[in-house]
C-alpha cells in the first residue's frame, strides 16, 4: 500500500469557499480513480503549519495506482482548479506502508 501526503499553500486571495470547493472536488476522486483505498483532505488549524493551509492524504493499493492517479484527467482537473484559485506551493511525500 502507498500513502500519499500533500501539503498545500494557497494565495492570500484564496477564499474559504474556494478551499472548501477544492476539498469537495478532491473527495469525489475516490469514486472516479481506480486504486484509491482512502482519501482525506481538510483545512489545517495548526499554528505550526509554516503557511501550508490544506492537507491531503490518499492511500493507494499500489505504486501503479499512484502513477495512474497523477496522470488521470480527474486529478488534472483538480490541479487546474487549484492553480485557478491561487496555488503558491506544495510538499508531497509518498511512502509504502
Amino acid at each position: 500500500m502507498i500513502e500519499h501526503i500533500v501539503l498545500i499553500k494557497t494565495s492570500p486571495t484564496t477564499t474559504e469557499e474556494q478551499k472548501q470547493e477544492l476539498i469537495r472536488k478532491t473527495m469525489l476522486l475516490k469514486k472516479v480513480i481506480p486504486g484509491i483505498i482512502d482519501i482525506q483532505q481538510g483545512v489545517n488549524f495548526s499554528s505550526r503549519s509554516q503557511g501550508y493551509e490544506i492537507g491531503l492524504t490518499v492511500r493507494f493499493k499500489d505504486r501503479d495506482s499512484l502513477e495512474n492517479y497523477v496522470t488521470h484527467p480527474a486529478h488534472q482537473e483538480i490541479v487546474s482548479y487549484l492553480k485557478e484559485i491561487g496555488f503558491e506551493d506544495s510538499i508531497v511525500v509518498d511512502f509504502e506502508i
